[in-house]
């Protein structure tokens, strides 16, 4: 992700999370921590290219500190549901984790977001916790999954596989 990727990354966060989507102060500081020798996190997109239009149809970001990392964001385009394109993105955050020496991948996701948890869950991760009232507004809670070894995650993942 670069910053002119912003503005439709944007557009796509809204239409996926009208209630809490991130701000574009927050993009641009998340990627402030994507570039240079100290570099934390790694933002990534999917684009499509119809009628010599790009268009972002997906886009994920990692956060690494001190042998974790944190999965920030992940989302796909409702019309990219189902194409595995999730499970791609979760992929190169994965790959990324490994590269930042991560021993550990967490997240977050909604109680009520059965699809996002089966594709963590195909990947290893594994439920820990709960986070109550995390999801503003509507005091929804977050389940809390750890995955304990992203390189065997990445490497036992089945290409094509479905998101």
């Amino acid at each position: 992700m670069r910053w002119w990727d912003i503005a439709p990354v944007l557009e796509l966060e809204r239409a996926l999370f009208p209630h809490d989507a991130w701000s574009k102060g927050l993009f641009w500081s998340e990627l402030a921590h994507a570039r240079g020798a100290g570099a934390n996190r790694r933002y990534v997109v999917a684009e499509t290219v119809a009628d010599d239009k790009t268009r972002i149809v997906g886009y994920a970001g990692l956060a690494a500190v001190d042998g974790t990392g944190d999965v920030q964001t992940i989302a796909v385009d409702r019309d990219y549901w189902s194409t595995g394109l999730g499970a791609r993105l979760l992929s190169e955050l994965l790959t990324t984790a490994t590269a930042f020496e991560c021993r550990e991948v967490l997240l977050e996701v909604r109680v009520d977001n059965t699809r996002a948890q089966r594709l963590y869950e195909r990947f290893g991760f594994e439920p820990v916790g709960v986070r109550r009232g995390y999801y503003q507004p509507g005091n929804v809670d977050a389940l809390v999954m750890r995955l304990s070894d992203p390189p065997t995650a990445v490497q036992g993942m089945p290409h094509g596989s479905q998101d």
